[in-house]
């Protein structure tokens, strides 16, 4: 006898008898142990994370991973199937935050760190039990009972095993290197958890007086709170430099530049007129000593510290000369590395200066930008002061600007 077509197709009266048929008959249970003889096949779950339910990109790559495991599975193979959830970390901790009212470390501690640490884990918890019921409306066949979870004790354990064969197989290097920076997060940032947006900063070029000379090198940077940590200044092996007299009704003074940016210069300057007095090649320039604007007793000895070097990455703009701070940019770091420059970082975790740099001690460093160009102006070094705007760097999370 043939079954009329319904009229009208239920997809949710159809999804919910299919899984109580599932259920009810232990479809899946029966299935396993039926393939439980069969060639072993592996397959390990990217976790999704545990901050809030599951979206139409998570649904989507569950249920292809569905499609896969039962298409292996009806070819007779015994399939493992655990299902993982990611359960630490910072984005759990800021959602709670935003949930309690917390808005620094400082106020972690004020809570207590336990206790912060349990109200995390109870919402991780939580809402790994609502996307495993998500991902069972979806009908997908895992090991729902025996998740991995980040967050238990034998995972991370694994983790430290795993780290310590490292060890002992001699695979782990000790260096360091410059990382990017959240500092209200107080952490390191992949280069995929970094959103950029126009943000607007100063434009600043500044005076290093050269050693036992009447002239200058002329530096550009955006970013006039690394000044601090100047050691070096860049300049490109390759490109044509001149020793340029600037003057007009405001006086005159010579300057070391890149040639092509004479005229640009001289505008920024509010001069009327150059003079190019002698030209040379980047190379040329290399070991010249200079006074830098912040000379701190805190800052690592070198034989090349306060010197022009040389670098490939150096650009035809601006003033074609580099203000090189090797503890705050990854570029700056392997310049530094190459001269033996160590890299000096006189910032804490959370963005403000130490006593490495006692002029501006305890504030943030995203913040001192005026104090700084006024500290340059009063001092005879700033050469020019504008804005730019450019793209710049947030976290993820919090959307803080990055350093």
């Amino acid at each position: 006898m043939i079954t009329p077509i319904r009229a009208n197709y239920d997809a949710k009266g159809i999804e919910k008898d299919i899984q109580e048929y599932w259920k009810s008959n232990k479809a899946y249970e029966k299935t396993r142990e039926a393939r439980k003889g069969g060639k072993k096949f592996y397959f390990v779950d990217g976790p999704p994370y545990t901050t809030g339910s599951i979206h139409l990109g998570t649904a989507m790559n569950k249920t292809v991973k569905d499609i896969l495991i039962r298409y292996w599975s009806m070819n007779g193979y015994n399939i493992r199937d655990q299902p993982g959830f990611d359960m630490h970390g910072l984005p759990i901790e800021v959602k709670v935050e935003k949930n309690i009212g917390v808005h620094s470390k400082k106020d972690i501690e004020e809570l207590g760190i336990d206790k912060f640490v349990e109200t995390c884990k109870t919402f991780a918890q939580g809402l790994r039990a609502d996307m495993t019921e998500q991902f069972k409306q979806l009908g997908v066949w895992m090991d729902w009972d025996n998740p991995y979870q980040t967050i238990k004790l034998d995972y991370i354990e694994s983790a430290w095993w795993t780290l310590q064969k490292a060890y002992e197989k001699g695979l782990l290097k000790d260096s360091s290197r410059v990382v990017t920076w959240c500092p209200r997060c107080e952490t390191a940032l992949a280069e995929a958890e970094i959103e950029y947006w126009d943000e607007t900063d100063p434009s600043i070029m500044v005076r290093f007086p050269i050693k036992g000379d009447s002239a200058s090198l002329l530096i550009w940077t955006t970013t006039p709170w690394t000044l601090a940590a100047n050691l070096a200044v860049a300049v490109h092996p390759d490109f044509d430099y001149a020793r340029v007299r600037m003057s007009g009704p405001k006086g005159e003074e010579e300057l070391i530049i890149l040639e092509s940016q004479a005229d640009y210069v001289m505008q920024k300057g509010g001069y009327e007129k150059f003079e190019v007095l002698k030209r040379m090649k980047g190379q040329e320039l290399e070991g010249i000593a200079y006074e830098p604007v912040f000379k701190l007793d805190a800052v690592p000895d070198s034989e090349w510290n306060y010197k022009v070097v040389t670098a490939t990455y150096v650009e035809q703009d601006n003033t074609g000369l580099v203000h090189t701070a090797p503890g705050h940019g990854p570029d700056d770091y392997e310049t530094g590395k190459r001269y033996g420059i160590p890299p000096f970082c006189p910032v804490a975790e959370n963005g403000r200066y130490t006593d490495e740099f006692p002029l501006m001690v305890g504030k943030k460093v995203k913040t001192v930008h005026d104090d700084v160009i006024k500290y340059l102006e009063e001092n005879g070094r700033l050469f020019n002061s504008s804005k730019i705007k450019h793209r710049y760097g947030h976290c993820w999370r919090c959307k803080a600007p990055i350093i």
